[in-house]
C-alpha cells in the first residue's frame, strides 16, 4: 500500500510529520529541529507534533536517551502506529503533568525503579550521568484487561522499556507457588525496597558483561583441572 504524501496539506501536522520521518528521515537516521523547520516552513509547534508521535509508539531519542546525539540532533527509531490512517491518529492519554511527575518521582523514592540508579549518578564503567523521568507501563490484569502505570526510570531503562507490558497475573501466580521461605524472603525485600546481593551473585553480573574470551579464562579458573 502506497503511503500518503508528507507534503499533502490536508493532513495534519502530526501525521505529515510521521510521514516525513518515513519518507525523507528514515529508521535509524538523525534529524534536527532546523531540518523539521525546513520541512514544514511557516507551520507552528510542527517539532511538538513529532514529540507527540511517542505517545503512539514511535521512538525518537534525544541526547538524553542516546549519548552519541548532539544539544539539538534526534534520532528516529522505530516507526509506531501509523498515524496517517484513519482511527490511528487519536491521543491515547493527556500528557504527564508537573503535578503528577513529582508525585511519582516521590513516591518512587526518587530514583529509577528498573535498575535503583539515582539522578546524577555516573552509570558503571562511563561518564554518563543518569537522569530520571517518567514512563508509561503497560500492566496487562488477570482478567485480560490492560491499564497504562506511570514509573519512575532512567534515561537507559526507559528506552530499553518502551513496548513493554507487564503479565501481572504471571507475577501473582509465580509469587502464589514460592514456598515459605521464598515468600518471606521476598517479603523482606519489598518492605525493605532493596535486595542485598551475594558475593557470588555479584561475581556472576560482572562474568556474564565479559568477553568471551574472558569468560573462558573465569571457567578454567573454577575448573583448572577440567
Amino acid at each position: 500500500m502506497d503511503l500518503p504524501s508528507w507534503e499533502d496539506p490536508k493532513l495534519g501536522t502530526m501525521k505529515r510529520a510521521a510521514l516525513w520521518l518515513v519518507s525523507v528521515v528514515g529508521e535509524g537516521n538523525v534529524f534536527t529541529k532546523e531540518d523539521v523547520k525546513e520541512a514544514f516552513p511557516g507551520v507552528s509547534q510542527a517539532d511538538r507534533r513529532v514529540r507527540d508521535l511517542r505517545d503512539h509508539g514511535w521512538q525518537i531519542d534525544t541526547n538524553r536517551e542516546d549519548a552519541s546525539l548532539g544539544q539539538h540532533e534526534q534520532r528516529f527509531v522505530r516507526q509506531g502506529a501509523p498515524v496517517w490512517e484513519p482511527g490511528k491518529g487519536s491521543r491515547p492519554g493527556t500528557s504527564i503533568t508537573q503535578t503528577q511527575r513529582r508525585e511519582v518521582l516521590a513516591r518512587d523514592g526518587h530514583f529509577c525503579r528498573s535498575c535503583g540508579i539515582a539522578p546524577g549518578e555516573i552509570y558503571a564503567g562511563t561518564y554518563e550521568s543518569a537522569q530520571l523521568d517518567i514512563a508509561r507501563r503497560v500492566v496487562k490484569q488477570p482478567d485480560g484487561t490492560e491499564s497504562v502505570e506511570l514509573v519512575a526510570e532512567c534515561n537507559r531503562c526507559r528506552v530499553g522499556g518502551r513496548g513493554k507490558t507487564v503479565e501481572f497475573g504471571t507475577i501473582l501466580a509465580d509469587v502464589e507457588a514460592l514456598s515459605g521461605m521464598e515468600r518471606r524472603m521476598l517479603s523482606d525485600w519489598i518492605d525493605q525496597d532493596k535486595r542485598e546481593f551475594s558475593k557470588v551473585e555479584l561475581i556472576w553480573a560482572d562474568y556474564r558483561t565479559l568477553p568471551e574470551e574472558s569468560r573462558a579464562r573465569i571457567r578454567k579458573a573454577l575448573n583448572p583441572d577440567g
